[in-house]
């Protein structure tokens, strides 16, 4: 069988658009998102153009990329507004694969091509980090330098033009990724002693943008599942990737930024928005917060995965009573309520995934932390409004508490025992939970111990009205109780 090339695309015209973008990473989610959506822009003749990739680390090489002419299998599966989608593409957007290491002359040739508008990275949250070095290494270490030597080149190229500038793009997952990532850029200009003329350019022609990315790319398919394809398709495909349906790319720009990203205006799934708070609030609250809440109800009840617990009846009235009732009614009231159910309703989707292995105790990584982040600012926000006890988020903080009921073991892990077996506890925090379930003499003292302890939360949980009692007295039944079960939630309202 032999590879996927350009022979299987079928519009050999596109290839032969110019070389536009410039992407620092090779990984599942540059291909699944911002490449997903340039192919897409390709295929309508909006965009135009292809993407010179750099791989900047010693990891593994090109020789899959080069082989198959830099093409690879898209497979979207999922659901999308409650219908099943199964789509299959070829990506060709790609025209090169360069390594950072053995050819950076050629990517600083890129930065003098009048054509490129636009950078996008992923090197991981490590990589927008400030390391004091010259850019002019063949090649500098660090993506940053490794940026500000490509907007250089083009400076010198150029003469100055300011209409050379370029559209910058971290889809790093770090907040205020491209406000981060030109502070370090400017920051290195000044260690190497760069021009102030170069510097005025930098700051005034070209843009970064802050950006959020949201698409599951779970990996390369391997397995059965390529073995299958393979056979479907007719060709080998070594870089073959899935996807789920839902896609989004949340860009803070202004209308420079989007007459220079063309392809937005053929994707739906692509936002350029002059502040993308909204996106980052849905995200964190609608997405990861039920995620977070819900990990411990699902794992007491016994489910492995999210899709498993997806398709039990009672788990899907407390996921959804959680997101409509408690969720939805804490948000920045600037986001329309048809827009919160139509996120919160895509989340149940992508929750849905029969193609997805998420398991739950992956879900209970750094499960504190997690709380503290996603859904104490929730809290707050509920009772800046009200004054009953939200009984989702009361039960899910005292399943979390049962959860937590943690032990320390011979080797120095922890784990917890539910449901006749034990499991392990990946938490930073589970020494002072340790220590509560040791030293509380009831239900009541230990919840005030884990609620009162502002260094977990940040504020003192047990200042909000009523909730301390509400999330003891779950937490006394379900310690009582011969199984776990999910109380009358339509019954369960604090005042």
């Amino acid at each position: 069988m032999t590879y996927l090339t350009t022979k299987n695309y079928p519009q050999p015209a596109v290839l032969d658009y110019p070389e536009k973008a410039l992407f620092f990473g090779t990984g599942v989610l540059l291909r699944g998102l911002p490449l997903y959506f340039i192919e897409n822009a390709n295929r309508q003749g909006i965009f135009r153009g292809r993407v010179v990739v750099v791989k900047s680390t010693m990891r593994g090489d090109t020789t899959d990329f080069d082989r198959q002419q830099n093409c690879f299998t898209t497979l979207v599966r999922g659901i999308e507004k409650g219908q099943e989608v199964n789509e299959i593409s070829i990506n060709c957007s790609i025209s090169r694969v360069l390594t950072a290491s053995t050819e950076w002359a050629q990517v600083l040739a890129v930065a003098e091509s009048p054509d490129l508008s636009l950078v996008v990275s992923n090197t991981t949250e490590v990589g927008i980090q400030y390391v004091e070095e010259s850019i002019f290494a063949t090649p500098p270490v660090s993506f940053p330098a490794k940026l500000l030597a490509v907007l250089h080149q083009r400076y010198e190229a150029f003469s100055g033009d300011p209409e050379k500038g370029l559209v910058i793009v971290p889809t790093e997952l770090i907040s205020e990724n491209g406000d981060k990532l030109r502070a370090i850029v400017q920051q290195l200009a000044v260690f190497n002693n760069l021009s102030s003329s170069f510097i005025t350019w930098l700051n005034e022609a070209s843009d970064f943008c802050n950006s959020l990315v949201d698409r599951i790319v779970p990996g390369l398919i391997t397995g059965a599942l390529k073995t299958s394809m393979e056979a479907e398709l007719g060709y080998r495909d070594d870089l073959m990737i899935m996807a789920e349906p839902y896609r989004l790319w949340a860009i803070e720009g202004n209308e420079r930024v989007r007459q220079k990203l063309t392809f937005s205006a053929a994707n739906a799934g692509v936002k350029i928005e002059p502040s993308i708070t909204k996106f980052k609030e849905l995200k964190l609250r609608l997405l990861n917060a039920p995620h977070t809440l819900c990990c411990s109800v699902a794992h007491l009840m016994g489910f492995v995965t999210v899709k498993e617990a997806m398709k039990d009846a009672e788990f899907l009235a407390f996921m959804r009573g959680g997101m409509f009732d408690e969720i939805s009614q804490c948000l920045d009231k600037s986001i329309e309520q048809d827009e919160i159910h139509a996120f919160a309703n895509a989340v149940l989707d992508r929750f849905r995934n029969e193609n997805l292995d998420h398991r739950w105790l992956s879900i209970s990584l750094n499960y504190t932390a997690k709380i503290a982040m996603r859904c104490v600012g929730l809290l707050e926000k509920w009772y800046q409004q009200r004054s009953t006890v939200p009984a989702h988020m009361a039960f899910a903080f005292a399943s979390y508490l049962y959860f937590m009921r943690v032990q320390k073991m011979e080797d120095g892990s922890y784990a917890g025992f539910a449901n006749g077996a034990s499991y392990p506890i990946n938490d930073p925090e589970a020494n002072v939970l340790a220590s509560a379930w040791e030293t509380a003499a009831n239900s009541d003292e230990l919840t005030r111990l884990i609620l009162t302890n502002s260094d977990l939360w940040s504020v003192d949980l047990n200042a909000l009205p009523g909730f301390s009692a509400a999330v003891s007295q779950y937490l006394d039944t379900l310690l009582t109780s011969d199984s776990f079960a999910l109380p009358d939630f339509a019954q369960a309202v604090y005042e």
